[in-house]
């Protein structure tokens, strides 16, 4: 399926061109990290007005894990308590934290009118695989059998992330499911990566090979999993799982000139047709990592609306 880049999606692309944009792969991971933190100042729209943001942390399996807790100014609340988002950054489990998405959270709070608490977990090469998927495991269970006190509705509570950040929500959906709790009320995969044979099309074809290239997703998997064995472990490609029956809503996005775009376009078909709930929002004309450039694409405040009222209609 060729992919064509809407106009302020290829003058994007054309300035990142221009500009001299490092490749990942040239990089060290901790370079990779200050590079990807420092353009967040020139592709993040200002951020709403929220009730208050708060530091806090998480016990985890090899310590604290750093969260953040938005609370927007308009709150659906029943009883007194709130729904709420736990949320997981992209990144490819390399580079990426709490300040990288501090303004998408801010907006799927506001959008969602709903608590979002965004999970710093631990990061790829020095901690590899399955070290992210272990803390979001133990966030999200602490959160869940803290709600109460948190002001959150533990019936209300969804998972959510961009790219890896999606994987691991998905991960952490499917693991709930199998230990039967916590019990989520819905998952939000923002073009989320599913499954690490990249053997979809859209892994081969140059054109979707834009800003997240097919070399860099490479860099990322080797920094992140331990040896090619790892690649059919669910956990780490949640499409390898046989059966999705009985998982939580889902709204998916895909972008149309990503790498990832037919592995996602695949798992919210797969999530259909074994029966879970879908909402899936193709974006033709974005390429990978849209949904955080509010400031430069439109389209990314189109993807926050939808996915903030598709949490309202949740509940």
């Amino acid at each position: 399926m060729p992919a064509i880049l809407d106009p302020d999606a290829a003058a994007v692309y054309k300035a990142f061109q221009e500009a001299g944009r490092p490749a990942y792969e040239d990089l060290t991971a901790q370079e990779a990290r200050d590079y990807y933190l420092a353009a967040r100042v020139v592709s993040n729209p200002e951020p709403p007005e929220l009730a208050s943001v708060q530091s806090t942390s998480i016990p985890g399996p090899a310590g604290e894990i750093p969260a953040r807790v938005y609370t927007p100014k308009t709150l659906r609340q029943i009883g007194g308590l709130a729904p709420a988002l736990v949320f997981f950054h992209g990144g490819g489990w390399v580079i990426g934290d709490l300040d990288t998405h501090d303004v998408v959270c801010r907006a799927l709070a506001d959008d969602g009118q709903l608590i979002v608490i965004s999970v710093d977990y631990r990061l790829a090469p020095e901690h590899k695989f399955p070290a992210a998927i272990d803390d979001a495991l133990a966030a999200t269970a602490w959160i869940a059998d803290h709600a109460a006190q948190l002001g959150i509705d533990a019936a209300r509570i969804s998972v959510g992330g961009d790219s890896a950040g999606g994987n691991l929500a998905a991960v952490v959906a499917i693991a709930a499911r199998d230990k039967g709790s916590p019990k989520l009320a819905g998952q939000v995969l923002i073009y989320p990566a599913t499954d690490f044979a990249m053997t979809h099309p859209s892994h081969s074809e140059p054109e979707t090979s834009v800003l997240l290239t097919h070399s860099v997703i490479r860099w990322f998997r080797d920094h992140y999993l331990n040896g090619a064995a790892e690649i059919h472990d669910w956990r780490a490609s949640p499409a390898r799982v046989k059966d999705l029956s009985g998982l939580p809503p889902a709204i998916v996005i895909t972008a149309g000139a990503d790498p990832l775009r037919d592995e996602g376009d695949d798992y919210a078909k797969r999530l259909a047709d074994a029966g879970v709930a879908v909402q899936h929002r193709n974006f033709p004309g974005q390429f990978h990592g849209f949904f955080t450039m509010g400031k430069l694409l439109p389209q990314a405040h189109v993807a926050v609306r939808e996915i903030g009222g598709w949490l309202k209609a949740l509940g």
